[in-house]
This record gives structure tokens, sequence and C-alpha cells, in this order.
């Protein structure tokens, strides 16, 4: 007896939706799409100039690849402390000492996996969900992100031209009034996207008001060592509890290295090294041999060199601007960014940057990755309205860059 073709089906169940959490709802980092945009482009065209690139475009030191081979060939390199190594622990607080004048002890250095892999062990040990964080707007977006994920409620400080595209006292005794003090303040020196600097005199008054508040300042300072026309200062010489952020890859060209590092306050040693431990048991061991090697002066001498090369690089921008009308932009203090207002270009970053890169193979970062717009609530710093270029690659390849750049706002004038 032949069966009913329905009656010998196996049915299955319905397929279940796929458990996500709210905290992986991040805003996407808009770069990405250029870069994605700017590779196919490179395929059948292979014309890209990637001005939208925050790395170094050299290698790192001689001096650490020869370290990081000797260790390769020589050492087990197994698991290292979750602080780290402690030979990079101790060569962090000698630069510390020599850079700022501030003796550190080597026990509050906790070495990470790149600088990201410092703030989300801080923002966990610091911050409960709910709390509120300032940041700078514009500001680097993974700070806003990762607090996010966190779960604590990020409150951006509107920064123009007026205050050198930095926060100051007055914003937060302002915020403190109406809200009372936060939980954090995360502030960048030089920034990224603007390379501009912190004052040495605000960032001792900011110091101070965190300290006299309870607000815990994270000092984002992984581009220290980048400046042009004066040092940049850390938060450590003003005394308090901040935590100071520092990295190999910016200064010390180690990008994908991923090695970064924290000075902590003695209270927040313990849970972050317990946090680092369960995350990621420690930072890559190679890259933590080598980078002991970065402080060696061989290995400064040439590290320098990019450094007066980038300068080159921000003068002939600089010169350049007037060419496709920019008038305004953020001091370009140190980094390797300009962060340039292209109002009188367009009001939709995002979609000029797009359409710079399909018509010249020019690749900028638009705006709105780092003060996103609202438009319910327009501002005047959403970055609808600015690019942000990146300078830190040779300088003929940043001449030829611009000289496309020009000839396609004149072309489209």
């Amino acid at each position: 007896m032949t069966s009913h073709p329905h009656t010998s089906r196996v049915s299955s169940p319905a397929t279940a939706r796929p458990r996500l959490s709210r905290r992986g709802a991040v805003e996407p980092f808009h770069v990405m799409e250029i870069l994605k945009a700017a590779g196919r482009r490179q395929v059948t065209h292979g014309d890209v100039i990637p001005l939208c690139v925050g790395q170094p475009s050299t290698p790192a030191p001689r001096a650490v690849r020869e370290a990081a081979t000797r260790a390769i060939e020589g050492e087990v390199l197994g698991y290292s402390d979750a602080l780290g190594l402690l030979a990079l622990r101790e060569a962090i607080a000698e630069h510390c000492a020599t850079a700022y004048g501030v003796a550190v002890d080597p026990g509050r250095v906790a070495v990470t996996t790149g600088s990201s892999g410092a703030f989300t062990a801080v923002f966990l040990a610091a911050f409960e969900v709910g709390d509120v964080v300032l940041m700078a707007r514009p500001g680097y977006p993974a700070y806003r992100n990762t607090l996010g994920a966190l779960g604590a409620r990020v409150v951006e400080l509107d920064c123009g031209e007026a205050t050198g595209f930095q926060p100051t006292v007055e914003m937060l005794e302002e915020y403190a009034r109406e809200h009372g003090a936060p939980a954090g303040l995360v502030l960048a020196s030089p920034a990224n996207p603007t390379g501009s600097l912190v004052p040495a005199e605000s960032l001792a008054a900011m110091t101070r008001w965190c300290a006299e508040h309870g607000t815990l300042l994270v000092s984002d300072e992984i581009y220290h060592g980048i400046t042009f026309d004066e040092p940049a200062h850390s938060a450590l010489e003003f005394g308090g509890d901040a935590v100071v952020v520092g990295s190999f890859s910016k200064y010390f060209s180690m990008t994908g290295w991923r090695v970064g590092w924290a000075v902590l306050p003695e209270a927040y040693v313990r849970p972050v090294e317990l946090l680092l431990g369960n995350l990621n048991i420690c930072a890559p061991v190679v890259g933590q041999a080598a980078a002991v090697a970065a402080f060696s002066p061989e290995a400064v001498t040439e590290l320098d060199s990019h450094v007066e090369r980038y300068a080159r690089n921000r003068d002939l921008l600089v010169r350049r601007l007037p060419e496709w009308g920019v008038e305004h932009l953020a001091p370009v203090d140190g980094a390797f960014y300009a962060y340039l207002d292209v109002a009188h270009l367009t009001r939709d970053s995002q979609a000029w940057c797009e359409a710079l890169l399909d018509a010249t193979g020019v690749a900028l970062t638009p705006g709105i990755d780092f003060a996103p717009a609202d438009p319910a609530r327009p501002r005047p710093t959403d970055g609808t309205r600015f690019v942000r270029l990146s300078f830190a690659g040779d300088t003929d390849t940043l001449a030829e860059g611009l000289d496309r750049l020009v000839a396609h706002v004149r072309s489209t004038a």
C-alpha cells in the first residue's frame, strides 16, 4: 500500500530566531565602507590613494623586527603574566620618566592587546551599566561604541573651533551643574580625528576637576610622539588618579603587532589584571618581546624621521587647502590627520567621499564616523560637513592625491 505523500513527511520545527544582544547593535565604522569600495576600485583601476587610513605607512623599526626574530628563534613564547612581560612594563615606566619626568611604578603598568584592549578592560573595571561617561564630539567612534556596548551612557560634548576642538573644564562644570558629576571623561590629545592638542593648563585643570569630583579621567595618549610645534603633555604630569593609555601602533609604527598599555591608579591594577586574564590571557608575546626594543636609541632615531615626514606632509596639505576652498579646520597639532570643514562642498560627507573615490581613486574618511548626525537635532559639530584626511603616507603620494582632489572639486564646481 502506498502511503499518501503528506503522511510520510516529517515536519521540521520552525527555525528559532537567533539570540542577539542589543550590545552588539553598535554603529558601524563608516570608513570601512570607503575601504571596501577602495579595495574594489584598486582591483579594477589600480589607482587608489588611501588618505583615509589611520596608520603609519612604514614598518616597525629595524631594531623591533630584529628583536622579534631573536624572540621567535630563541624563546618559547608562551603566555606572559596577564599584565604583561616585566621587561616591557619596566621599559614603559622608564619611558614615562624620560618623556614626562614622572616616576611610574612598573607594577601600575598593564600591557594590553593594543590600546583597544586597555580601553575595554578599564571601562569594564570602572563603569557600571548606566554610568555617564563624557567624550569630545568629534571623537574616536570606538570610545562611544565600546562604552555603549558595555551599557554606559555616553554624552558627547560639542567641541568646535572656539575651544580648539577639545573639551574644557568649563564644559565639565556646566554639565555637572545640570546633571551631577559624570562617572568618567575620555580625553584624547593629540586627538583622532582632529589632531588637536589639549593645552597644558587645560589638561591640568580637567585633571584636577576630575579628581575633585570623583570622575575617572581616561587619557588617550596613543599619538604622543607625533607633534609638530609643541610637545604633548600627559595627564601623569598633573597628579590625580587618571588612567593613561598608550600604544605602540602610531609613533612606534607597530599597528598590526597589537601591543598597547595603560598606566593605572593603584585601585584599578588588580581588577584590570583579572579582566585581562579572562578576556585575553595576555597580549601577543612576540609583540611584547619586540616592543622592548622600540625604546632603543636606534629605533627612536628611525621613528623621529617619520615624524619629520609627517610634518612636511602637514605643511604641504595646509598650503594647498585654499586650492579647494577649505578655510576652516581643526588645529593640526599632532597625529597625522586633518579634520576639514567641507560645508562649501557638501552636507553629506559620506556621499561626497564615495563620489570622490569613484571619480578620482582618492579615499577620505567621512566625518559622520566621528560625529554622527541626528536629523531631528542638527548640531554645528555634525560630521556631515567634515572629512578626515590622513597624511601618514609618503609625500609624493599625498601630493598626487591632492592634485586629483583639487581637479575634481574644480570640475564639479
